[in-house]
C-alpha cells in the first residue's frame, strides 16, 4: 500500500476524527500504513494549529472547534432524536419537575415536552431554555456558568454546584457516545463529571443516545451511572452492547 502524503494525511485524521470523537495512534499507523512516530508527529502539528487536542494514546476533536454546533447535528439522525424525545416526554407527567441537558436530542426532547402542562424544567441547554419559557405554565429554570459554543450549553464548576439545590423527578442526560462495554463516555473531564451530577440529582435519570453514539468511545468515562434508570435509544443496538448494557443494570428503552 502506498503511503499518503503528510496533507492527505492531515485530512484523512481530520475525517476520522468527524466522524469517531476520538482515535489512537496505533489506529492510525494501521490505517494509513505509517509508523506510530509519524502519527505522532502529524498529531503534535494538528494540535499546535488548534485542529485537535491529544490525549495519551492518541487525540479527540477540540470541543468548540471541530463539533459542529448544537443546531447543525440536530440534522443528524434526525428522525431517531425525534423517536427518542416522543420516548422521554412519554415518561414525564404534568407537575413535574424535569432536568434537561443541552445538545441536539435534548433540544428534540424539549420540543416534544411542549404538550405538557404545569412542568419545572432545569436546564443548562440553551435553546431549551428560549423554547421553554415560552410555553404557558411552565417554570424554567436556567443553570448557570461558561456556555461551551459547541454544545450551547453551560458547563463548569458553577453549572455542577448550581445542580446540588435542585429536587428533581426525572432526568434525560447527554452523553458523547456509548462504548462497546456499555459505558456512557464523553469528549471531556468536566462534561463527564457534570453528567454524573446529573444522574445524581434525579429520582429518575435516563441517558439520551441516539443510534449514531453506539459504540462510539469518546475519551472520558461517565462515572455514577449505577444511579441511572436507564438508556433511551432510537433502535436496538447489536446485541453485544445490549449484553453490555444490561449487566451495568441499564433499563434500555428502544423509542
Amino acid at each position: 500500500m502506498a503511503r499518503p502524503l503528510a496533507i492527505n494525511r492531515h485530512d484523512r485524521i481530520r475525517d476520522y476524527l468527524d466522524e469517531t470523537g476520538s482515535v489512537t495512534v496505533a489506529e492510525l499507523a494501521d490505517e494509513l500504513n505509517v509508523s506510530r512516530e509519524t502519527i505522532r508527529r502529524d498529531l503534535k502539528l494538528l494540535s499546535d494549529r488548534s485542529e485537535l487536542d491529544i490525549v495519551h494514546g492518541g487525540a479527540v476533536r477540540r470541543q468548540g472547534v471541530a463539533d459542529a454546533p448544537s443546531p447543525l447535528r440536530a440534522a443528524d439522525n434526525s428522525g431517531g432524536k425525534a423517536a427518542i424525545a416522543r420516548a422521554a416526554a412519554g415518561l414525564v407527567e404534568d407537575g413535574m419537575v424535569v432536568l434537561l441537558d443541552s445538545g441536539a436530542t435534548a433540544l428534540a426532547v424539549a420540543e416534544a415536552l411542549t404538550a405538557k402542562t404545569r412542568l419545572t424544567i432545569i436546564t443548562n441547554g440553551l435553546a431549551n431554555a428560549v423554547l421553554l419559557a415560552r410555553v404557558p405554565g411552565f417554570r424554567v429554570v436556567m443553570l448557570g456558568g461558561e456556555v461551551d459554543a459547541s454544545d450551547e450549553g453551560s458547563v463548569g464548576i458553577d453549572t455542577i454546584e448550581m445542580l446540588k439545590n435542585y429536587r428533581v423527578d426525572v432526568a434525560f442526560v447527554a452523553a458523547g457516545g456509548i462504548a462497546a462495554d456499555g459505558q456512557p463516555t464523553d469528549f471531556s473531564r468536566v462534561w463527564a463529571e457534570q453528567r454524573k451530577g446529573m444522574v445524581a440529582a434525579a429520582k429518575r435519570a435516563y441517558f439520551i443516545i441516539d443510534s449514531s453514539k453506539f459504540e462510539r468511545e469518546t475519551p472520558v468515562r461517565i462515572e455514577g451511572i449505577d444511579s441511572a434508570t436507564g438508556i433511551i435509544v432510537d433502535q436496538s443496538p447489536e446485541p453485544p452492547l445490549v449484553t453490555a448494557m444490561a449487566a451495568r443494570g441499564l433499563e434500555m428503552l428502544v423509542a
